[in-house]
């Protein structure tokens, strides 16, 4: 797995169940394996930050996008994701 194949997604709102289940799953519905995750709870709120492995993806990184935008919506979550090799332009990794 390449940076080209990788994929940084933060999961951010209220804390509740089933928000990384709901996540994983979408996640998994697209064939993308999560490679590393953190997570945090701060009072009520609920931070998580995952690493992806995209290179067995059955959508492009806009459609990943797009559906995981969507089922956060439906988990009462903002989820933003970025290609990795964005994201490590964006921050300086």
């Amino acid at each position: 797995m390449g940076d080209e194949d990788k994929a940084v997604i933060m999961v951010m709102g209220a804390d509740r169940i089933g928000i990384v289940a709901g996540i994983a799953e979408a996640l998994a519905e697209d064939n993308v394996n999560i490679v590393d995750l953190a997570s945090t709870k701060m009072s009520d709120l609920f931070v998580m930050v995952l690493l992806a492995d995209l290179s067995s993806a059955k959508e492009d990184i806009s459609s990943l996008k797009s559906r995981l935008e969507a089922r956060g919506r439906e988990l009462g979550v903002q989820v933003v994701t970025y290609h990795y090799n964005i994201f490590k332009v964006m921050h300086k990794v």
